[in-house]
């Protein structure tokens, strides 16, 4: 079997999410293939989604369903985020320079937020979030998933 063939075909239960993702997000839930994870920085209502796929770090080591489902969930993810939080913008991405494992941020944006119109990474230092405004934020965030 082939290196790209065995990321494609890894069990859920092999995943584990990158020890960034982990350290700078919190867990909200996990939706189908994907963990999602809220940003700890209170400037932007940042979300991360990570496949559960162990070894993926680029969207073609996922199978063609996979690939369905991750775009799938963005979408589910980034119309409920648009609800909970009325922004402008929703900017979504696939960087992976820093962290290799496949994760895609869905970022809401609105006009006046720091460092708006210019990306968030790099930009000054992360705020934190108080742990009742992460499970509020949370909780509005679930509810809009749900249908």
């Amino acid at each position: 079997m082939n290196q790209a063939k065995a990321f494609r075909e890894g069990p859920l239960s092999d995943f584990r999410p990158d020890e960034r993702l982990v350290r700078d997000s919190d867990l909200v839930t996990k939706i189908g293939l994907c963990e999602l994870r809220l940003m700890k920085d209170a400037r932007w209502p940042w979300l991360v989604l990570v496949p559960q796929r162990p070894g993926a770090s680029e969207v073609f080591d996922l199978t063609p369903l996979d690939q369905t489902m991750l775009t799938f969930e963005t979408t589910l993810v980034a119309e409920a985020l648009k609800k909970v939080t009325g922004a402008a913008k929703i900017n979504t991405g696939a960087l992976g320079n820093i962290v290799r494992q496949l994760h895609v941020h869905v970022i809401a944006r609105s006009e006046g937020d720091p460092n708006w119109p210019g990306p968030v990474w790099g930009f000054g230092a992360a705020e934190p979030r108080s742990a009742e405004e992460t499970k509020a934020f949370s909780a509005k965030l679930l509810d809009a998933l749900t249908p």
